[in-house]
């Protein structure tokens, strides 16, 4: 097989890019473009319904969470996964021991670490990694991933060194499961949020318009506001500030009073209920039908399609308006829909998703002490432009191919993928005996057969015969060419095989 013929396919593409063979700029592009916005005919995702909802709901499926779920199955796994705190989670929790202040309180963070110190923010970003990789709570930790990125505060981020981390726990995680109503209220009453978009800045005789836009037209109803209406929410949001201690207070002397009418919303303010005045006002766009459409299109985007369709987002919405914006029924209704059913092959993974992926399915497991994996992992996501809650504007990371696909991006996967299956970066995870054995057992009889094996095993389908050839070109084989125990060029080739697996377009879905 030449080099021209092993262009020719779009693994072999792939091939040869993790090798370092070389492929032009225009090829990768050319790949890229080709997985930018997937279809089912295109890829090699087998449509049995407990491997596509593990590979949305999750953050990677493993053979223990298939046994499970399989056994359980959708309605039974479901149930379980949304009663989180009923899940042992132990292994995850020796790790976050590790980092206690990415949960830790404000006055915690104060007087721990020195002023504007970024510690905070590392041990939070290191948090996400693995809870994503190594909780058992995998559909909980895929709705704080989402929540997180809908109510946005960046981290780092000026201002919010000691108060981000409470903010993830108070406000993110505490509502994941409860009513979205609820999680804007506190959203909205939590010093990170109210630092982040300069609403304790605002005053009655300087009313600051940043956190009433976004609440608006980010967090709710989306772009149907006037200027007046901005203008109006601002004034009627002043008071809600951060006190000297550093934490949320209501100050009635900063308020502006006045009667408004906001999208609906009227009130006459007075200066005796301005903060129920505040609260009354975020219930009512909470439970606004374009604001249940906003959330229902943002939730399909993020486990159904890029584009979803628009039965189930009306339907979504409906659900969520029924249920005076409940989360937990409207993942129900979304997972177990006609339409989630019919998307495999719709989404692409993020970098992060990509890398906790590979984690999860080589069955790399935490460090035996301290953090210096996750170091690693967090850096290698800062380069890839995904680190967790690493987005400066308040929108929250994009949620569609289209924006992660680039060659730059292509390669930076691929490279992870190997040094992951070489356990060459980093080093400190703790690896099976034999990583090979651990994913194929039983050693076949030929290198294709062993390609085959691999494939199954970590994409859930063979790979295309021409692909299969491609992929063992790497290692100077063909897929007839034998295979056994004693084959000494199998330990060098494995990792290799391994990762040009990984790298396959397939992979790179959920």
């Amino acid at each position: 097989m030449t080099r021209r013929t092993v262009l020719a396919g779009s693994i072999a593409t792939v091939a040869l890019t993790a090798t370092g063979l070389g492929v032009s700029a225009p090829a990768a592009a050319e790949i890229q473009t080709a997985t930018a916005a997937p279809v089912r005919e295109q890829t090699l995702l087998s449509g049995d319904p407990i491997a596509h909802l593990l590979r949305r709901a999750t953050f990677g499926a493993t053979p223990e969470s298939l046994a499970e779920a399989r056994k359980l199955g959708v309605a039974g796994w479901l149930d379980r996964q949304f009663a989180p705190a009923k899940i042992d989670d132990a292994v995850c929790d020796r790790v976050l021991a590790r980092l206690p202040l990415a949960g830790a309180d404000g006055a915690t963070v104060r007087a721990k670490l020195p002023k504007h110190s970024y510690d905070a923010f590392s041990q939070l970003g290191r948090a996400a990694i693995a809870r994503a990789a190594w909780s058992n709570r995998q559909l909980f930790e895929s709705a704080v991933a989402f929540w997180a990125n809908h109510l946005h505060v960046a981290a780092p981020s000026s201002g919010v060194w000691d108060t981000r981390a409470d903010y993830d726990v108070q406000v993110i995680r505490k509502h994941a499961f409860g009513r979205f109503a609820d999680m804007l209220k506190a959203s909205a009453r939590h010093p990170a949020m109210l630092t982040y978009l300069d609403q304790r800045s605002s005053t009655k005789a300087h009313p600051n318009e940043n956190y009433a836009r976004e609440l608006m037209e980010l967090h709710t109803v989306g772009v149907r506001h006037t200027e007046k209406d901005v203008l109006a929410a601002a004034r009627l949001l002043t008071g809600m500030t951060v006190g000297n201690s550093g934490g949320y207070v209501y100050d009635a002397s900063r308020h502006a009073t006045g009667a408004v009418d906001i999208l609906g919303f009227r009130h006459a303010n007075a200066a005796a209920d301005g903060e129920a005045a505040a609260m009354a006002f975020l219930d009512h766009l909470a439970r606004q039908r374009a604001t249940a459409v906003r959330i229902a299109h943002k939730l399909s985007v993020r486990f159904v399609a890029d584009e979803p369709p628009a039965a189930l987002v009306e339907r979504l919405a409906d659900v969520y308006l029924k249920n005076d914006t409940a989360i937990v029924p409207v993942l129900r209704a979304l997972f177990t829909s006609p339409e989630f059913a019919a998307s495999t092959g719709r989404k692409t993974r993020t970098p992060f998703e990509d890398l906790v992926a590979t984690v999860r399915v080589l069955g790399l497991k935490p460090d035996a002490t301290g953090t210096k994996s996750l170091d690693a992992l967090y850096n290698a996501l800062v380069d890839a432009g995904n680190a967790p809650f690493r987005w400066s504007a308040p929108n929250g990371f994009p949620d569609v191919a289209a924006v992660w696909a680039s060659p730059t991006a292509f390669l930076l996967r691929c490279n992870l993928h190997l040094n992951l299956a070489a356990g060459w970066y980093p080093k400190q995870l703790t690896r099976p005996a034999d990583l090979l054995k651990s994913l194929v057992p039983v050693l076949p009889a030929t290198y294709g057969a062993l390609v085959d094996a691999l494939a199954v095993r970590l994409i859930g389908a063979k790979l295309p015969a021409t692909h299969t050839a491609a992929v063992l070109s790497v290692a100077d084989k063909l897929p007839t060419s034998p295979l056994t125990a004693k084959d000494k060029s199998l330990a060098g080739a494995a990792p290799y095989l391994i990762a040009l697996v990984l790298d396959s377009p397939s992979f790179a879905l959920r």
